[in-house]
């Protein structure tokens, strides 16, 4: 599922298609507070809800909810969602009657989304998957699916282990050699994706309330895993270049209840950094000083060039305690939804749990993968695309210097698909997402990636797509708009301490504070 509010068809409301979407949603709201349906107190539904319940976008209901909050009628709660604010029918019945009687073309100054909402992004930098052909083999991967489905077809109609099928898990025993790792396959189990996998081993070390070792800056699925698992995240600072700050994390399993840790050491997400391998072995030796299980992702370990710097954490670890969980949905194919765990001190007890929920794996995609990892020319395919990344990123980032603000610093990670950007703090990348989605360009902004109002000047850009001309002249206009949302910043006076306002962008149930003018 795309974590970002993407440019989706919104299908308007029967009652005016002369009102923008966000204002027919900010009406409903308010005619039900007017009428005692929502009183004063109560929580309204999640953004995510009331965009289902809608039909429109994340966005759209964000800026119904930023509406309903300027005009006083509902406020927002940290980490909390938004609740109708006290003494609020009289101000809810005039709302009513405001949005009623605001004319037709007041609407269209307002709203700028709907020129782009019902059509197809002009450019995308805000997933992480890699979509682009030129990545992959699709020959390849067809003839190799073909070949299992003609040997293995009487797995269609069996049932196959829980664990996965032998070949696959002797394949990735097998490249587990270059994380530096001596792996059995038989203590390996096969998942749908490494997101899976992850979850899997936190139902196998925590329990609801318990406490997480994150980096922070985060990759958001991690986050939302947390949530639903109704997990406490603990943000360890972290280095764009090497990762995790070890006496950080350290000091907080010194002093904090900390039941696991969840890292990615190599090519962290957003940042991109990868931890030494002095780091790596210190971070082994840490965890299990403490006794703490570590997570370990090791999906993009693949994507560098050579096996010294891909090795894993897992590669020190002596005792068990850390529970390495990966796929290739970033190397082979991502349609093949197959990741793998290899669990330590844990593996029977995450084979228990895939076994118990019932999360079988489809055997003839594991045999065709296997046979995908096994063939020759798979370290050939590595470097290449690991070349043409490079090179990709390079190009970027020389846009990314002409383009966008003075004082703008671009992240430089060795390999993967995205790069992590600084804008001058005058530049709020959530204002920056909304005008460029109004010209059908989709960004990551900073906010997604943690639970403060730290990186609302940051920007993650994925350059995992198609990489034309088209693409690098939107990256362009991502950059003049962030010129044009600093300029309009520096020459607004100065603010007045006694009235900064607090506003929320809800992704999901989870609420990123940040203050605003």
């Amino acid at each position: 599922m795309n974590p970002y509010p993407v440019a989706t068809p919104d299908t308007p409301s029967p009652a005016s298609t002369t009102v923008p979407l966000y204002l027919q949603i900010a009406l409903r709201m308010a005619q039900m507070v007017a009428s005692g349906a929502l009183k004063v107190g109560q929580r309204l539904p999640s953004v995510r809800d009331s965009a289902v319940q809608n039909g429109v976008s994340v966005s759209t209901v964000v800026q119904a909810f930023h509406y309903l909050e300027e005009h006083g009628l509902v406020q927002p709660r940290p980490k909390a969602g938004y609740f109708v604010a006290s003494a609020s029918k009289t101000l809810a019945t005039n709302l009513v009657r405001k949005i009623r009687h605001q004319p037709a073309a007041a609407h269209a100054q307002t709203n700028t989304a709907p020129a782009v909402t019902a059509i197809k992004p002009l450019a995308s930098f805000a997933g992480y998957s890699p979509k682009d052909k030129d990545f992959f083999d699709t020959d390849r991967i067809r003839v190799a699916l073909s070949r299992a489905t003609r040997l293995k077809r009487n797995t269609l109609i069996e049932y196959s282990s829980s664990a996965g099928t032998t070949a696959l898990r002797d394949a990735v025993a097998l490249r587990a050699l270059h994380l530096g790792c001596a792996l059995r396959g038989e203590d390996i189990v096969i998942t749908a994706g490494c997101i899976q996998a992850i979850t899997l081993c936190l139902q196998a070390v925590t329990q609801p309330g318990d406490l997480v070792a994150i980096e922070s800056p985060t990759f958001f699925g991690f986050l939302d895993v947390l949530a639903s698992m109704h997990l406490k995240a603990l943000a360890i600072p972290t280095d764009p270049r090497t990762g995790v700050s070890l006496p950080a994390l350290q000091l907080a399993l010194q002093t904090q209840p900390i039941r696991a840790v969840l890292l990615v050491p190599t090519l962290s997400n957003p940042q991109g950094a990868v931890m030494p391998l002095t780091q790596k072995r210190a971070l082994a030796h840490l965890v299990a000083q403490h006794q703490v299980p570590l997570i370990e992702d090791v999906v993009f370990n693949d994507l560098l060039a050579s096996d010294a710097r891909r090795k894993a954490v897992k590669a020190f670890d002596t005792q068990g305690w850390v529970m390495t969980c990966g796929s290739f949905a970033k190397t082979v194919s991502p349609g093949i939804r197959l990741g793998w765990v290899e669990a330590g001190r844990w593996s029977q007890a995450v084979a228990t749990l895939k076994r118990v929920q019932g999360a079988s794996t489809n055997a003839v995609l594991e045999y065709a993968l296997a046979d995908l990892l096994t063939q020759g020319n798979y370290e050939a395919h590595l470097r290449r695309l690991c070349l043409q990344m490079k090179q990709r990123l390079g190009q970027a980032r020389r846009l990314i210097q002409t383009s966008f603000p003075r004082g703008t610093r671009v992240y430089d990670p060795p390999a993967g698909y995205t790069l992590w950007v600084e804008l001058p703090v005058q530049v709020d990348t959530m204002d920056l997402f909304a005008l460029c989605k109004a010209q059908g360009i989709l960004i990551g902004p900073g906010q997604l990636f943690c639970s403060s109002q730290q990186y609302r000047h940051f920007l993650r850009l994925s350059f995992a797509g198609a990489w034309s001309a088209v693409e690098q002249d939107a990256l362009t206009e991502v950059g003049r708009l962030a010129c044009t949302l600093q300029a309009d910043k520096q020459a607004k006076p100065a603010p007045d301490p006694t009235r900064i306002g607090r506003t929320d962008f809800m992704y999901g149930d989870r609420v990123c504070v940040h203050d605003l003018w």
